[in-house]
């Protein structure tokens, strides 16, 4: 199943794999979300399958659903295809912090063997920001003495934070944020039983991210940017809108919609911002700022969510017209 909105993107790759002259790393960059990590895993199971046979008559990068590689990719099983991202922490569900030296060091173990199953290798990091300082070394040693028949697919939200080095030796693939018709396509697909009216909520949520819309799927994040609204355009003399929106916030039955109100906020926020100038625009962003800070420390330090709501709500309200 081809990707939505990255038709120029599949177009470059392709060209560079059909002409036989295909560089071995790319660094795949854009907004979260976006399609970077679907794409570098169809693209591998494309350049794997065709390398190993039999023949594909499909658009490129589409492989067959029932080709062996195609199997094997979705196993997690293709002995040559690695993928490193960061790892989840012994006794717990959270991921850590970041993509180890010796992750990266293990590729040794990959490359020091021929390719099993074709002349063919595929490397795909997600993300390569996530990768701590002794690791990006590491990896710029394969980047400079590149194995022979590997590619490199790198996924970057963030590359001016890369160093140069490994820039300098990538070729740049850019993802941009999919327009509101491509957005409907791909959660129509994601989620065939979706209301219209949350499929609507999803697409303005997402700002052209998918990633970022589907983390919000059944939340009732319509609900939510509904009261977010009310606040920014009415104000909230009573406090009655802040308390109605914490209380339905601060149970551990709604941590969920809690965690999505968090992240909304200072979306909200930044939205209006982009329709102020002058000290209105500055009033913004600096209740944008705060928004950030509260919402960042909200889960780590365990805030009462209740009164944490109550505060990200005056933020909103502050944004209303004077009477």
């Amino acid at each position: 199943m081809s990707l939505i909105g990255q038709d120029s993107q599949i177009a470059a790759f392709r060209e560079a794999a059909l002409s036989g002259r295909l560089h071995h790393a790319w660094l795949l960059t854009g907004p979260e979300g976006v399609g970077k990590a679907s794409f570098a895993l169809e693209v591998a199971t494309r350049l794997l399958a065709e390398a190993s046979g039999p023949a594909i008559d499909l658009p490129w990068p589409e492989t067959p659903a029932d080709h062996p590689i195609a199997h094997y990719v979705r196993a997690g099983s293709h002995p040559d295809l690695r993928v490193l991202a960061r790892l989840t922490r012994e006794k717990s569900d959270e991921l850590a912090r970041s993509i180890t030296v010796d992750q990266v060091r293990s590729l040794q173990g990959l490359f020091a063997t021929t390719p099993s199953l074709s002349l063919r290798r595929v490397v795909i990091i997600d993300a390569i920001d996530d990768l701590e300082h002794p690791a990006a070394n590491a990896l710029l040693k394969n980047l400079e003495e590149p194995p022979t028949g590997t590619v490199f697919l790198l996924i970057s939200h963030a590359p001016g934070r890369l160093l140069p080095t490994i820039r300098s030796r990538c070729r740049l693939l850019r993802f941009g944020v999919l327009s509101d018709g491509e957005m409907a396509l791909v959660l129509q697909r994601t989620l065939p039983d979706g209301a219209r009216d949350e499929i609507d909520a999803l697409i303005r949520a997402g700002e052209g991210s998918p990633g970022r819309a589907l983390d919000f799927a059944g939340l009732d994040v319509g609900a939510l940017d509904a009261a977010m609204d009310r606040l920014v355009h009415e104000g909230d003399r009573t406090n009655a809108l802040r308390a109605a929106l914490s209380k339905q916030l601060a149970s551990k039955s709604a941590q969920g919609r809690y965690e999505a109100c968090l992240r909304r906020v200072p979306a909200r926020i930044a939205a209006e911002a982009r329709r102020r100038q002058g000290p209105a625009l500055a009033e913004a962003l600096e209740l944008w700022s705060e928004a950030r800070r509260v919402a960042e420390s909200a889960v780590h330090l365990s805030l009462d969510p209740a009164t944490t709501v109550f505060e990200l709500g005056t933020m909103l309200a502050r944004l209303a017209p004077a009477d």
